[in-house]
């Protein structure tokens, strides 16, 4: 049975839909209202409050806590500044990934990492020799994406009364840059504030001990009040993550732990994150194996498609009906084509409220993944299984300047 986060006893009350997923074990709430649309602009016009407690949360700590990191993360986690925040993939022997998420170095020899799966083991394993421990911490900390536009006037509402670390003066967040993070203490409790999210938009991500969580969210949502701050599920945080391009695990690519076969596994550069793979480090796990496919050139390229809503709209005006793909987005796959066969798969589409468009993240043949390369995406209408024209284009769909501004 799914246990319930830190902060179920204020999400709970406000989730009128009483629809929940499972999330590593944990209730997440889908959508608080009957439809999502309000979260979606909540977290595009506003301010939006994510519950992403059930992340697991790995704290690294020991005078060999850079080493460990370097052997397992394809980023120089050596060039990672105290109180910076890096995002990095990780991968097997063979340099398929495993799983991705965020390192933030919390002092000179200790480090905490997010991920999306359990990771634990594999830590272990990779810390073997090395003067380190590596504990999981994610029952310990509660942690609460405060997104959108407003979430710097919210935030600077909160701080104004309190007292932010680090030297800073109180209230200020426009000393907090992207991906750094800073601390602030209450009278009854301490916060960590990093300025990450998985939105695409201007936003942080606040973590502190699991007591002080409903304490946290009453004060947030008492101060977002006159800035439309509201709840936002897993629903309207689909949209956003494929409006910002982000790829989802066991969605847009499958853990090299959990693929069946060989032609399930993916590489950073086949995910498109071979920005976030450093080869000139001396020795990581998977590097001989990226070190050739760079060499030689990837399979495979994560895009996105730009779905024209004219093709769309004469699809279902043929058998009489309105275009039916407003709503949630899809994580089921479907082909996409190229001169009569399929050259690649959607893995993510959604319509997106903001753009008004149909849009989706792609895997294709590396050969048809041109900026401007027209495809055919598969769609179903009524029933059938029908064809509609697509473009490629360069991820993200959305990227506002206010995100690192």
């Amino acid at each position: 049975m799914p246990l319930p986060t830190p902060f179920h006893s204020r999400t709970a009350p406000l989730c009128e839909s009483h629809e929940w997923r499972e999330w590593s074990g944990y209730l997440a709430a889908a959508l608080y209202e009957p439809v999502h649309e309000r979260e979606y602009y909540a977290i595009r016009n506003a301010a939006a409050l994510i519950d992403v407690s059930p992340l697991y949360k790995y704290e690294v700590n020991g005078p060999d806590a850079v080493a460990l990191l370097n052997r397992i993360m394809t980023r120089n986690i050596a060039k990672c500044a105290l109180g910076q925040v890096m995002y990095s993939p990780w991968c097997d022997d063979d340099g398929k990934l495993i799983d991705d998420g965020t390192i933030a170095r919390l002092a000179p020899d200790r480090f905490r990492i997010t991920a999306a799966e359990p990771n634990l083991a594999w830590f272990l394993d990779c810390a073997l020799g090395l003067d380190v421990s590596v504990a999981d911490i994610s029952g310990e900390l509660a942690a609460l994406a405060l997104q959108g536009p407003n979430a710097r006037r919210v935030l600077q509402e909160v701080l104004s009364e309190i007292d932010l670390g680090e030297s800073r003066d109180p209230g200020d967040l426009d000393h907090l840059k992207y991906y750094r993070l800073a601390y602030a203490r209450t009278p009854d409790f301490s916060l960590e504030i990093t300025r990450t999210g998985y939105t695409g938009d201007l936003g942080y991500e606040l973590w502190s001990s699991p007591q002080n969580a409903g304490p946290l969210w009453d004060l947030l949502v008492e101060k977002g009040l006159g800035y439309g701050i509201a709840p936002a599920g897993m629903v309207a945080l689909d949209i956003a993550r494929i409006e910002a391009g982000l790829p989802l695990i066991a969605v847009d690519y499958i853990s090299s732990r959990r693929a069946l076969i060989p032609g399930q596994k993916t590489s950073p550069f086949e995910l498109g994150l071979g920005w976030a793979v450093d080869l000139s480090k001396e020795s990581f796990i998977g590097r001989r194996a990226l070190q050739e496919e760079r060499a030689r050139g990837s399979k495979w390229a994560f895009v996105g498609l730009d779905v024209r809503w004219e093709a769309l709209q004469a699809l279902f005006e043929s058998v009489g009906l309105v275009p039916q793909l407003a709503g949630r987005a899809s994580r089921a796959a479907v082909p996409v084509y190229a001169g009569g066969r399929q050259i690649g798969q959607a893995t993510s589409h959604t319509f997106s409220p903001l753009l008004k468009k149909y849009i989706a993240l792609a895997s294709l043949e590396r050969r048809y993944a041109g900026i401007g390369q027209r495809v055919k995406m598969e769609i179903t209408v009524e029933y059938t299984r029908q064809r509609a024209d697509a473009t490629v284009v360069r991820l993200p769909f959305f990227d506002p300047p206010r995100k690192k501004a």
